[in-house]
């Protein structure tokens, strides 16, 4: 094998020893032997291409070619033609898969399940990797850079996964890259030893055999003593705390994880000795502007998994907290919705890891270190943060669907159905026989829910008991409902349970009831209104409160069919900051044929013919390799096209210009400050039009985490923004580039990897670019038309 053979296998390996820190994070792992095949082809393809020999170019885009078919063959062959040739379907088949892995990487906890969007994700960014380090390692021969996207693969893998097995992942991707490392320089000093040998004497030093061996020898040693010294030597360093969630549990009944994950609790124990205490222990005190405080339940947390054994809350992701939170899953305009501001303030004995707070919370203002979990709109405390003695505001949404709104909800989401009516196989026939035989005769699933919480709370006997043993397994279910007695855990236990067998998608929550008001005003919330009840979804409305237990909390108007309906004009919405720039994690709509229909006749569910295949007697071969290599050219330029354009705009905008006509400072002023604006929307703080310079420069310094340099040249900007809008005479500010760029720097340096990443791939701002191709195609559109309405007719 040739020494840039043996470089391009190195390559390989080196790529899929990095893809080995991706398997915890899925099962099964047979994602990964599709890869590896797929890697193996492409760099076969590179290798045959440089034997020929290709420009350097030409190489580079007939391996991408080649990979864009290997993807269409494996992910999207029913809407090639020929099964393996790219069409526009295939590519929007790509996009729902990605849309769809978007999804489910959000959605499920690790290990998730290997779906067709998680497989896409998985098996392309491998291969996309694999080109990377092939292109840099063997095309252009620096195999050091190479090890940039290796780390960049390792880096996501090991910002995601769990364990004590990381510095295994670790040791194989470090190994991968010294064996690519060791590969380029033996095939460096062969070369270099055979130019030596030529131009030597004979019997010199390097004409002897084996006189390259020493330095191969010297840099294997260096490698393995490298690689164990960064093993090692971490071992003995002390350990930096602070991490996302390092914490433990603390005896409260919590836990938690590190490396970005909130993991299981069971509220259990806690819930009941808080409803049997002797005392009732204020242990929040909140104001509101409510007029309605009947519904302000303060909500801890969701538990959403049901594994037979108990109720507890998924292993889900956290990160930053949102200003604002996302619109919250499921709601949509028509449902009225009040903002409503609370201001609590918890008890200095009262120590809890989840800050109880009204559902659906949009912003927060809470000191201390927390962090948002989406699924659940929860927060939590990490590194020992508690909610003892805080002060903190709350801004929510009082949701007010109507019957009709709730009668007449749509399917939910298939993989949000999917979980969320998920029951273990070791419940009893009963809970499904009950629930069936409860809801009898009912239409739809509101019926079904509103029939199983008046069961519960009115027509089946249950007695409310807080005395009894608590359980959440699936005997204690059965157990109560035979018995029927329990407190608020085993109606809601029991209703979530029966919902699922029933098709509506069901969770748990627990908290606190409004509480009692005082004569300040403020209302007070002790332990013995600890409660938990039952939420269950309804699209278009989302998570939605029922109350089952009797003589606890308050019955929703929406779940009282005999009550009128509240107004359905919809009230202020929940703002979404950076809605626009977030996958949706919604299915995509399904086609009308299936893909075997598809394939029989290529006409079905398609508003007019698909190209046709052609004949392949009637074409050449050259005429099908050009239009295979356009195509790849243009998805690529395509998928760029974003990033170039923000580039180029960066460039003008920030270029120096030398001038004192007034109106080319006020330009050069005016540029800076648009490029500053759109660099934080990039990077998450979306702008608002709004605010005055000083303002939008304080936001953008506060909601950015900038470093007092980086606010400072924030706020030096705006002031010449100032000074150029208002002044008799515009006054240039020199260094307004190097401010702009220094708010990036600081700005990139406290943004996620993630976000940093889509900043750059996907710029936000583009939307202005998308606002003004808009605009000029309408006003020549305009131009054109008056033009032909003014010609004279013949």
């Amino acid at each position: 094998m040739s020494g840039r053979g043996r470089l391009a296998v190195c390559a390989a390996l080196a790529t899929l020893a990095a893809a080995c820190a991706l398997l915890p994070l899925v099962d099964p792992a047979t994602w990964l032997l599709q890869a590896a095949l797929l890697v193996a082809v492409q760099t076969g393809v590179g290798a045959a291409a440089r034997r020929v020999p290709l420009a350097r170019p030409v190489t580079v885009l007939t391996q991408c070619v080649v990979s864009v078919l290997l993807l269409t063959v494996l992910f999207a062959r029913e809407y090639a033609p020929g099964g393996f040739l790219p069409s526009p379907w295939v590519f929007v088949q790509f996009a729902d898969l990605l849309t769809q892995g978007a999804g489910d990487v959000s959605r499920y906890a690790i290990p998730a399940p290997v779906t067709d969007g998680i497989r896409l994700m998985l098996v392309g960014g491998v291969l996309a990797v694999g080109l990377l380090v092939d292109i840099l390692a063997v095309t252009y021969r620096s195999a050091a850079p190479a090890g940039l996207p290796l780390l960049a693969l390792y880096s996501v893998a090991a910002g995601l996964s769990q364990g004590g097995a990381r510095w295994l992942w670790f040791l194989c991707a470090a190994s991968g890259y010294l064996l690519l490392l060791l590969a380029e320089g033996r095939e460096r000093l062969s070369r270099w030893g055979r130019l030596f040998s030529e131009r030597s004497r004979p019997g010199s030093a390097p004409d002897r055999p084996g006189g390259a061996v020493a330095p191969v020898r010297t840099g294997r040693r260096i490698g393995v003593v490298a690689l164990g010294l960064s093993l090692v030597v971490p071992l003995a360093l002390p350990s930096l705390s602070g991490g996302l969630l390092d914490g433990v549990g603390d005896g409260d009944g919590g836990g938690r994880k590190g490396g970005g994950t909130v993991s299981a609790v069971n509220p259990l124990v806690a819930l009941q000795d808080s409803l049997n205490q002797p005392e009732n222990r204020t242990a929040l005190v909140y104001s509101t502007d409510s007029e309605e405080t009947q519904d302000l339940y303060m909500r801890i947390v969701a538990l959403d998994k049901f594994d037979g054994s108990a109720w507890k809350p998924s292993e889900r992701r956290i990160g930053e907290i949102p200003d604002p939170m996302p619109t919250p899953q499921g709601l949509s305009p028509g449902v009225r919705a009040t903002k409503v501001r609370s201001t609590i303030k918890a008890a200095k004995w009262y120590a809890q890891d989840w800050l109880p707070m009204p559902f659906p919370a949009n912003r927060v203002k809470a000191e201390g270190k927390w962090r948002f979990e989406p699924e659940g709109r929860t927060l939590v405390g990490y590194d020992g943060q508690t909610t003892r003695d805080l002060r903190y505001q709350v801004e929510s949404l009082q949701v007010r669907p109507t019957a009709e709104q709730l009668r007449n909800a749509p399917e939910p989401p298939a993989g949000l159905e999917r979980e969320y009516t998920a029951v273990p196989d070791s419940l009893p026939d009963v809970v499904r026989k009950t629930a069936a035989k409860v809801t009898r005769g009912a239409e739809d699933d509101y019926d079904r829910a509103v029939r199983l919480q008046d069961w519960f709370a009115e027509d089946g006997g249950f007695t409310y008991d807080t005395e009894v043993r608590a359980g959440s397994g699936t005997a204690a279910i059965a157990n109560f409902l035979e018995q029927k007695e329990g407190f608020c855990i085993h109606f809601s236990f029991a209703m979530a349970s029966m919902a699922r067998t029933l098709g509506i998608p069901a969770r748990v929550a627990v908290g606190f009831t409004p509480g009692t008001a005082r004569g300040d005003g403020k209302m007070e919330v002790g332990l013995q209104d600890a409660h938990a009840w039952p939420e269950l979804y309804f699209e278009g409305v989302g998570w939605t409160r029922f109350e089952p237990t009797p003589t606890r909390g308050t019955t929703p108007s929406y779940a009282q069919p005999d009550a009128p309906d509240v107004d359905e004009n919809p009230g202020e919405q929940l703002p979404d900051r950076g809605q626009n720039d977030q996958p949706s994690t919604n299915p995509s709509q399904p086609d009308e044929c299936t893909p075997q229909e598809k394939q029989a006749d290529p006409e079905c569910g398609l508003a007019a013919p698909p190209p046709d295949s052609g004949d392949r007697d009637g074409g050449t071969p050259v005429g099908v390799l050009v239009g295979i290599f356009a195509a790849a050219l243009a998805v690529v330029v395509l998928l760029l096209l974003p990033m170039l354009l923000r580039m180029r705009r960066r460039a003008r905008r920030l270029r120096p210009r030398t001038t004192d006509d007034p109106a080319a400072v006020t330009a050069c002023v005016l540029d800076a400050w648009q490029e500053l604006i759109d660099t934080g929307w990039d990077l998450g703080v979306v702008p608002q039009d709004s605010a005055t310079p000083r303002n939008a420069a304080a936001r953008l310094a506060r909601i950015g985490q900038l470093p007092p340099a980086g606010a400072d040249a924030a706020h030096r900007v705006a002031l010449a923004v100032e000074q150029v809008l208002y002044a008799p005479v515009p006054r240039a500010t020199p260094g307004l580039s190097d401010d702009v760029r220094r708010v990036r720097e600081g700005l990139r340096a406290a943004a996620p990897r993630v976000l940093r990443v889509r900043a750059l791939l996907l710029p936000a701002s583009t939307a202005r670019l998308r606002a003004a191709a808009g605009q000029r195609v309408r006003a020549l559109g305009t131009r054109w038309t008056r033009a032909l309405r003014l010609r004279p007719a013949k």
